[in-house]
């Protein structure tokens, strides 16, 4: 199976990656950071949560982030990294725990008062539709594509960073949308770009499946 990541940060991250994993300390496994990825997602889902009572509870939403990215980042490239890949194992556990850490992070989202819940709904149903595209690729002509529009997880992670730096500046007030805020507005217009891709990268796939009789 061959991995496409065209995303912008995907060579700075690669060489950050390549040297946080020759200082890493034995007993840290793979496992472990893969564990440490899905307590980073209920980090961030907890600071969305409890932002209902107090904004600041979006620093640990942030944090969460950060921890997110290092141990869903660092499980697959340590286990490279030392050659003790487990293709299959590594490949079902890790797009297992991406499913879960995405439902807690949009729901996160939604949980807060600055996102409609329906809206945030709208952005898993598109992620996880272009994720199941990603999956189903790797499975039919062997391709795993990790990025779109030059965006992948980790800029995306960026994207969510700056909206929650923006929720603490703006507050969740009406605004300029009346009930609808700016915030569902964003989100929604990326839920809806991110289903667009969907059906693009299906009817792309579809036709190179179809010219090549597979």
């Amino acid at each position: 199976m061959v991995r496409i990541q065209q995303n912008l940060l995907a060579r700075s991250e690669r060489r950050i990656l390549q040297w946080l994993c020759a200082h890493m300390p034995g007993w840290v496994t793979p496992d472990i950071l893969t564990a440490l990825g899905i307590v980073g997602a209920v980090m961030t889902f907890a600071g969305y949560a409890a932002s209902n009572w107090a904004w600041q509870w979006l620093w640990l939403s942030i944090a969460g982030y950060i921890v997110q990215w290092f141990g869903d980042s660092m499980d697959g490239s340590l286990a490279r990294f030392r050659q003790i890949e487990r293709p299959a194992y590594g490949y079902f556990i890790d797009h297992s725990c991406d499913g879960l850490t995405t439902v807690l992070i949009v729901w996160g989202l939604g949980a807060s008062p600055y996102i409609a819940m329906n809206v945030a709904t709208v952005a898993l149903v598109g992620y996880l539709l272009l994720s199941i595209h990603a999956y189903l690729a790797a499975r039919v002509i062997g391709e795993f594509k990790l990025s779109y529009l030059s965006a992948g997880p980790t800029e995306l992670r960026f994207m969510l960073i700056g909206l929650t730096l923006m929720m603490m500046l703006l507050g969740s007030g009406k605004g300029i949308f009346g009930t609808t805020s700016g915030f569902d507005v964003f989100v929604g217009a990326v839920g809806s770009i991110l289903m667009v891709l969907f059906i693009i990268q299906t009817l792309v796939t579809g036709r190179r499946l179809a010219s090549g009789a597979r």
